[in-house]
């Protein structure tokens, strides 16, 4: 694959949708949880949802239950979580492995495009985030204690 448009996710609600959609908009995709130390960034994320979607940015929310079984609920339950402590209303999808075996083929090819430190290709924990281009390409990837409001400078540069 050699962009984020040739990706196919299932919503939460269960529906196949293809990231084509998202063309020519600026995607940060994050692997999120709702039982770790890094949740309070739904906060973070939503406040620049809300600043920069008109501009052209969407955060893709994928929950991941691989670290320390963070994210354990169905998809109603991350949801319902999301909405009522964070007011989430930018789009999540059904939870996905974010490596190994059976990791979802976007995250491996975020992963590849994007190495972590020392060339790492895999994921270490909850809330990585990867930012996107109008093009589809990935521009950079963030560790997990990288703060929302610290990717603001990178975001609004990619919107352009």
């Amino acid at each position: 694959m050699s962009d984020l448009y040739e990706f196919k996710a299932s919503t939460l609600s269960g529906a196949e949708q293809s990231l084509a959609e998202y063309k020519g908009k600026v995607v940060l995709v994050v692997n999120t949880a709702s039982k770790c130390g890094f949740t309070p960034q739904y906060k973070g994320l939503e406040a620049l949802y809300k600043k920069y979607h008109d501009k052209g940015l969407e955060i893709l929310g994928f929950p991941c239950n691989q670290f320390g079984k963070q994210e354990p609920g169905e998809s109603d339950e991350i949801s319902e979580f999301c909405e009522l402590n964070f007011g989430v209303t930018f789009p999540l999808y059904e939870k996905v492995d974010v490596n190994g075996e059976q990791a979802h083929p976007l995250f491996n090819w975020l992963k590849a495009e994007a190495p972590g430190i020392f060339g790492s290709e895999g994921i270490k924990w909850n809330f990585t985030k990867f930012l996107v281009g109008r093009d589809g390409k990935v521009i950079k990837r963030f560790a997990p204690k990288d703060k929302p409001e610290s990717l603001e400078a990178d975001l609004v540069k990619a919107l352009g």
